[in-house]
């Protein structure tokens, strides 16, 4: 039987210890999750603007004695079912504190449903457990005024990209709606009404930024202006006075 060479042992050895101490890494949580020193005694919340961090705390569901061993990546996914949050992770920080990050949801408008009443929602339409009274939001009209969130779904992503594009555009936003007409262009009111601007309900950035420039340049010439329609390819229609009816043609400038 041929010997071993003296160094295959060494290196035989050296595997060894790895393995033990690759082992004792692995199993240090669970040993160390049983000591007092380790228990979460502190929960820091990073992201959230909306959601309250007794909401957060609450759908952590840390159990009796928890320990920053425990693991995390049971705690983010339940963050993950939460209403309103995008995404989220749990960091340990020993020896008593975990950091919990979280990505919310951002919302988009206030749909107003047939009796009046407010709820946030996002890009696809779906309600979000916010609260009003921290949302400063377009409220969405729908065409027909019922307020149905399936029928303004166009309205919704184009508030998304909008604000997505020009923050500060967005904020001057306090309606919108979809229009009757068969393509269902959407109306954005700014300004406490002072202007509206008319947009195709799939308008890309490209169009958007359009707009904005437009707009910029109107205000830096002191133009006074009622309407922007940028549903016509390449150009945007400035109106002094709001078209009488949004159909799907142009109206001549006055």
């Amino acid at each position: 039987m041929p010997r071993v060479p003296r160094v295959s042992w060494r290196v035989l050895a050296w595997a060894g210890v790895a393995m033990l101490v690759m082992a004792g890494w692995m199993a240090a949580p669970v040993g160390l999750r049983r000591l007092r020193f380790f228990r979460v005694r502190q929960v820091e919340i990073v992201g959230i603007r909306y959601l309250d961090a007794d909401q957060v705390l609450a759908a952590l569901r840390l159990r009796p004695g928890a320990s920053v061993f425990d693991d995390t990546r049971v705690l983010a996914e339940r963050l993950r079912g939460m209403d309103g949050v995008a995404d989220a992770s749990v960091n340990r920080r020993p020896p008593g504190s975990l950091k919990v990050i979280v990505r919310e949801i951002e919302p988009v408008a206030l749909l107003m449903s047939g009796r009046g009443a407010l709820a946030p929602v996002d890009a696809d339409g779906r309600a979000l457990p916010f609260d009003l009274t921290s949302l400063d939001l377009p409220i969405v009209r729908s065409a027909g005024g019922s307020g149905g969130g399936a029928a303004d779904s166009g309205v919704f992503g184009l508030l998304s990209r909008v604000q997505a594009v020009d923050p500060a555009l967005f904020q001057t936003i306090d309606a919108a709606r979809r229009t009757e007409t068969p393509r269902g262009d959407v109306l954005l009111e700014l300004g406490g009404g002072a202007h509206r601007v008319l947009l195709s309900r799939d308008a890309g950035p490209e169009v958007i930024a359009a707009v904005v420039a437009v707009a910029r340049d109107l205000a830096a010439k002191a133009r006074p202006y009622a309407e922007l329609d940028a549903r016509f390819a390449g150009q945007v229609v400035v109106r002094r006075r709001s078209a009488r009816s949004v159909g799907g043609g142009a109206a001549s400038d006055d």
